[in-house]
């Protein structure tokens, strides 16, 4: 009974420990009393704790950090201050979600010198040491925004574990039967749609949204009836499941190996439908043929995901997809949760981080230039 209560004492003040985040950036925002009117600074402190409590919406901190910038003015300790605001971890509660929200609006925030700064996140949310990580990288160096949300922002620097809000509403990007609410962006976004038919059973579809296509459109078009269901979920495992064996091109140039045909040789390590193998190669994406970058090989598994100069980006899709769309079992997505950190710890950007990869899952031996690309000198670039 004494060691129940000495947990259950550290398990509330953990608890209360996260549920304070909302003080975090106050102080520096308080601290702003020489700028604007008198009591100006202490009203936007205390209006900001409001924007960082679980259930605000993730837009309104960016728009208080704007407020804050425009009645105190540019001075560098009144942008600092708005950027801890812009950078904060919003108050998370792990025992009721899983993820937290982000805002998607690409307007926001509006001020120049806020933009491309990242949010900390709870560290109970998946992967984020990579995301907390790039907040404290973006504080003092933010990141490329053009034209792109905080969220946007995360997913282009690798963490994408997250709902998205647009100001008002969340759209987690996955619906059953329901289509979330509207969120229009520049980036491929996946709809997941269970539908049932006494015909063909229960069927889940992941349909990717294009460049110009909402979220809520997708999942309209894709939940529309079990016909369309079952054909898009064909087309998202671009037909590979083929008993026959046969090996067929993908058509985004990836490793032309259907996907779950290739299969780990570490006993136990079922990835179901995918190969999360990641190949190494120049001119990627219409890249010079001298720029190397690393894109996953498995077609179900790149679908909706660019090559990147930065291998953790991959990794981190490849680890996602074996939860979202590869039915992948706990081995396997722990083990590419394991070969994740390692790459991460290499820090190397070249052939011998795709082969390490590969070779910590199974699959040593991977030809990683699978297209036959040009070949000088296999130098990564940063």
């Amino acid at each position: 009974m004494f060691s129940q209560a000495i947990l259950l004492s550290a398990l509330v003040a953990t608890t209360q420990a996260r549920f304070d985040q909302e003080q975090v950036p106050i102080p520096a925002i308080q601290a702003l009393s020489n700028f604007g009117q008198s009591g100006q600074a202490a009203t936007l402190a205390g209006s900001s704790i409001g924007t960082l409590l679980a259930a605000a919406d993730p837009c309104a901190k960016l728009k208080q950090a704007d407020l804050i910038v425009s009645e105190l003015g540019t001075d560098p300790q009144v942008i600092s201050a708005a950027i801890g605001l812009v950078a904060a971890e919003q108050n998370f509660n792990p025992f009721v979600v899983s993820i937290p929200t982000i805002c998607n609006d690409p307007t926001l925030p509006t001020t120049v010198a806020l933009r491309g700064v990242v949010p900390l996140v709870d560290p109970a949310v998946g992967d984020s040491d990579v995301e907390n990580a790039n907040s404290a990288t973006s504080k003092k160096s933010p990141f490329s925004n053009d034209g792109l949300s905080v969220a946007q922002v995360m997913v282009a620097q690798g963490f994408s574990n997250f709902t998205l809000s647009t100001g008002g509403s969340a759209s987690s990007g996955a619906a059953s039967g329901a289509a979330p609410a509207a969120a229009t962006s520049p980036c491929v976004q996946t709809v997941t749609v269970t539908t049932t038919s006494s015909c063909i059973g229960t069927v889940t579809v992941t349909a990717a949204a294009a460049a110009d296509t909402s979220v809520a459109a997708v999942a309209s078009s894709a939940a529309a009836d079990t016909t369309t269901a079952a054909a898009v979920a064909a087309t998202s495992a671009d037909a590979a499941s083929s008993t026959s064996g046969a090996v067929a091109a993908g058509s985004d140039g990836a490793a032309g190996v259907a996907p779950g045909l290739i299969k780990s040789t570490i006993a136990g390590l079922d990835f179901g439908l995918c190969t999360p193998t990641i190949k190494f190669e120049a001119g990627l994406d219409g890249r010079a043929d001298t720029e190397f970058t690393f894109q996953a090989q498995d077609p179900l598994v790149n679908k909706g995901q660019e090559e990147a100069l930065n291998p953790n980006i991959i990794t981190n899709r490849i680890c996602d997809q074996l939860t979202n769309v590869c039915n992948a079992n706990a081995a396997a997505k722990s083990a590419c949760q394991t070969a994740k950190a390692q790459i991460l710890a290499l820090g190397t950007k070249d052939a011998s981080t795709a082969n390490a990869w590969n070779t910590a899952l199974g699959f040593a031996g991977t030809n990683i230039n699978p297209d036959n690309a040009p070949q000088p000198g296999l130098i990564g670039h940063d």
